[in-house]
């Protein structure tokens, strides 16, 4: 079976520095704001260019550091996304805030900066895009207009780990930017794990203080926080990979462009688009078919033939019985339905071979031809 990403490619490669890494860790004990940790968050922040990285848990826990971090209070409302993973909404909502959803760009399938302002109340307190499939959102037109109302813009860029927005890497686009190193995203951890990064001196020490239960000095709690740190093993496998980061995002990106390439004649899927003002680092390379039955043909197909092809995401958030409380109905976020409808992602990273990537054409194609001819 194909798979959608397979880890162990990447450690068998670089086997020697990941087992090294991890027997340091397992060598001095400290598992827990390890000397790993300390090394692993400047590097971070000199890599995305911000002031300050702030480790943490996973990429949910992220979302929640920042809400918290901004004075997200219950009953206020953060202007957000149906086309994600549940966490993005989920935190909002965890928190008892509003979660307020803004229709996505038919393109890149990221938030529709032209519907943003429309959605803003004397209670909005936060904006939340989410940088998906490996690239941005318009996070210049969303600051604007976030600005221009003195509210906090949170980057969900868990998928976009190393993209780039008119030459600014993710995380370093907006007030708070969050990232996850689930295993499946570009920069992946062996578990959980996330990062926040910021330029504000006041919400670094929030955030760093939110994030171990409130306290920056044992037993000294300023706030009510959350265990949300990172591990001593997750740092030390994180900043190993990002030794050869760079080498990483071209690799995704190459693969990309010979799936372009073996698709450019294909009149049936409509291909992937990134921005000219983006560089993306492929967390998956996603085709839209022109509806939902053709759509569910070509990924049954695709499974029937060994290719674990996804569906990111097969069912819009709005209408997801959990968010059934803020009374959204079907055809309110019509791109987004559209999007979730059509929408199928294939595997897209450095290790998948070319002659996998063909055998995944073929498929597509074979499916295609069985819709075409019926």
């Amino acid at each position: 079976m194909i798979q959608m990403y397979d880890p162990k490619r990447e450690y068998q490669s670089h086997k020697k520095e990941i087992d090294e890494s991890i027997q340091s860790v397992l060598n001095h004990g400290l598992f827990i704001n390890g000397p790993e940790v300390k090394s692993l968050e400047p590097r971070l922040a000199e890599f995305v260019g911000s002031k300050y990285a702030i480790t943490c848990s996973n990429g949910t826990d992220a979302l929640k550091v920042a809400l918290l971090a901004l004075g997200v209070n219950p009953g206020d409302e953060v202007i957000t996304v149906a086309h994600t993973w549940i966490s993005t909404v989920e935190m909002i909502s965890i928190i008892n805030a509003v979660p307020v959803f803004c229709d996505i760009c038919p393109d890149t399938f990221n938030m529709d900066h032209t519907k943003l302002e429309a959605l803003i109340t004397e209670k909005t307190k936060a904006i939340m895009p989410v940088s998906l499939y490996g690239q941005t959102a318009n996070m210049e037109a969303i600051n604007e207009i976030a600005n221009k109302y003195n509210i906090g813009v949170i980057e969900d860029g868990a998928q976009s780990f190393g993209a780039m927005f008119k030459g600014k890497r993710t995380g370093n686009l907006s007030t708070i930017g969050t990232t996850s190193f689930f295993p499946s995203k570009p920069l992946g951890g062996y578990g959980d794990g996330g990062a926040l990064f910021t330029n504000d001196d006041e919400l670094n020490d929030r955030m760093r203080k939110i994030k171990n239960h409130g306290a920056l000095k044992r037993f000294q709690h300023t706030l009510i926080g959350m265990n949300a740190r990172l591990d001593s093993i997750q740092a030390a496998v994180i900043g190993t990979k990002l030794d050869w980061y760079d080498e990483t995002m071209k690799k995704r990106n190459e693969c990309a462009e010979y799936y372009n390439e073996l698709l450019k004649d294909n009149s049936f899927v409509k291909p992937p688009y990134v921005s000219e003002d983006c560089y993306s680092v492929w967390a998956q390379y996603s085709l839209l078919a022109p509806n939902k039955e053709s759509r569910d043909f070509i990924v049954k197909n695709f499974k029937e033939n060994g290719v674990n092809a996804a569906i990111f995401y097969p069912a819009p958030l709005h209408l997801q019985e959990c968010f059934n409380y803020l009374n959204y109905k079907e055809g309110d976020l019509p791109v987004t339905e559209e999007i979730c409808d059509c929408i199928f992602n294939l595997p897209c990273y450095g290790e998948f071979t070319r002659e996998e990537q063909e055998k995944v054409v073929k498929i597509l194609n074979d499916s295609i031809n069985i819709l075409t001819n019926n």
